[in-house]
């Protein structure tokens, strides 16, 4: 009877790890994966895989594979995995060609992310570590446990030392960080009015702009309006009005004609911001009759609300009266037509700059282009009117030296605005002065020391989850072929095979729960 329960104890530990075992193997994952992976809707396999029998890259059944079952694909699922194929690589062609500018807006992205990007791809390495470290312990060829551990650790290391030459404009010293830009509402608020309205610049003003951005175009008989197309098609209601000259430059048009065009019932039908939704009864009314925007109307909205204005100036086509003195009408309507101050207009437009700081010297000269440093200086700029695309801590830092501030258009997401906000810059043109107005600080913002803590972190508990991970595996390969009485062969160099079936861990347990129940009946019939 002493032999018998030391012989229990003994076998105790063994059982146990039997049971564990067993504990890992997640029947109802495993049959759910093999049933969407390849139509096959029964009880799994228990085998592992063997060689040959994957019929597609393995990498598209790991989750199969990590579990050692047989891989079933079904031809719907051949067909489908092409088509996607096909159709991923012809997609991803055309929006790099259609979108080849948003490649810029990409990477800067990666400046605001780039720390939860590190924790993310660490984390991501850290969950592959558990089929890594399976296929690891199961291959029997050296060379191939090698090469899959060395490509692994690479790319883990890799990862674990990208914060040394990441960059990002939010991870400053404390009290480094400068006031919010201030705002220029891009043709008014056009996501709360019509653009280049009257009610658009209203409502930009009310949200909080310190400036005001539109787009001037000179009608036929000299008078400056707010246009942003070169035709009236996609702003008004010219179709209704004069059907025939839907096409004709908005340039060709008189004042009174451009006067009896309605300018803002499309952006009730046309929605271009989905929040006309958000809009009330008294606002739709409102939007709904706005007409074509004089340039003299809006500068003066701009001197009561002492707001600054910046627009582009188009110069009207051939066969147009004002072709050749566009500029000295929309400096006359400045200087003579309005009550607005001159050092309240940055003049934007290239054209005949030095003429236009002859007659008006008052004028915040502002250039659409980057230009060397001295050539700014020389022709007075105080101010460039850059796409988000340029924004560069570095060039902002070097031309505010100079006293030339930066201005970066169009600006309406918040994380963009919080990068500009980080790099220094002094203002932006945005649609959404609404949402950017109410920002009371940049979405990311830490100092290097809080940064270097949460990346030293980060590295740290994923490494020792990794040697958890490695170890656990180990503990079970050496488990499982205890249990099973086999050893270990190489199977044709691929993956390791036990001779004996995972069900026989039945067998093993059953015959120890067997040999606890012995001693418990012996013991009540001595009793």
């Amino acid at each position: 009877m002493a032999s018998t329960l030391s012989q229990l104890k003994l076998d105790w530990p063994h059982g146990l790890r039997a049971k564990l075992l067993r504990r890992y193997e997640h029947k109802p994952l495993v049959s759910c994966l093999v049933g969407l992976y390849g139509c096959r809707w029964r009880r799994y396999e228990r085998s592992f895989t063997q060689p040959g029998e994957c019929c597609c890259n393995k990498l598209l059944a790991v989750c199969l594979l990590s579990e050692g079952q047989k891989l079933y694909l079904h031809w719907s699922h051949k067909i489908g995995i092409l088509v996607s194929l096909t159709f991923s690589i012809v997609a991803t062609a055309v929006l790099s060609d259609l979108w080849s500018k948003e490649w810029k807006t990409l990477l800067l992205s990666f400046q605001i992310t780039a720390p939860y990007l590190h924790v993310g791809g660490v984390l991501l390495m850290t969950a592959l570590a558990w089929t890594i470290a399976l296929h690891f312990f199961r291959m029997s060829s050296r060379v191939r446990q090698g090469l899959i551990l060395g490509f692994y650790l690479s790319i883990l290391s890799a990862l674990y030392l990208v914060p040394l030459g990441l960059y990002s404009p939010c991870i400053k010293e404390d009290g480094t960080l400068g006031p919010a830009p201030a705002l220029l509402g891009h043709r008014g608020a056009p996501m709360l009015a019509p653009e280049n309205t009257l009610m658009s610049f209203e409502k930009a003003v009310e949200a909080g702009s310190e400036g005001l951005e539109t787009d001037v175009t000179i009608s036929f008989d000299g008078v400056p309006f707010l246009m942003h197309d070169q035709t009236l098609k996609r702003t008004t209601n010219i179709h209704e009005v004069f059907p025939n000259r839907t096409d004709q430059p908005a340039a060709m048009f008189t004042w009174s004609e451009l006067e009896s065009l309605n300018a803002g019932a499309w952006f009730l039908s046309h929605d271009p911001f989905g929040t006309v939704g958000s809009l009330g009864a008294d606002d739709r009314l409102r939007a709904e009759k706005q007409p074509v925007c004089s340039l003299r109307d809006f500068l003066q909205l701009a001197a009561r609300k002492d707001k600054l204005v910046i627009f582009d100036l188009y110069r009207p086509p051939r066969g147009h009266p004002y072709r050749d003195t566009w500029i000295q009408r929309t400096l006359e309507v400045i200087q003579n037509e309005s009550s607005i101050l001159s050092s309240q207009v940055l003049w934007l437009p290239s054209d005949l700059r030095a003429l236009v700081q002859e007659m008006d010297p008052e004028l915040q000269q502002t250039s659409g282009s980057r230009l060397p440093l001295e050539e700014l200086q020389s022709n007075n700029i105080m101010k460039l009117n850059l796409h988000y695309s340029a924004m560069s801590a570095q060039l902002v830092r070097e031309y505010a030296a100079v006293n030339i501030s930066t201005n970066l258009y169009v600006i309406s997401q918040p994380w963009l605005f919080s990068l500009a906000w980080c790099s220094g810059v002094q203002s932006v043109t945005t649609n959404a002065p609404q949402i950017l107005t109410s920002m009371r600080s940049p979405l990311l913002v830490m100092s290097p020391d809080e940064y270097n803590l949460m990346w030293i972190l980060t590295d740290v508990a994923s490494l020792v989850l990794i040697l958890v991970i490695f170890f656990f595996h180990w503990w079970r390969e050496r488990g499982l072929a205890f249990c099973t009485g086999g050893k270990i062969t190489p199977d044709n160099g691929t993956y390791s095979k036990f001779k004996t079936e995972l069900s026989d861990i039945w067998s093993v347990s059953s015959t120890h729960s067997q040999a606890e129940r012995t001693p418990n009946l012996a013991t009540v019939s001595e009793h």
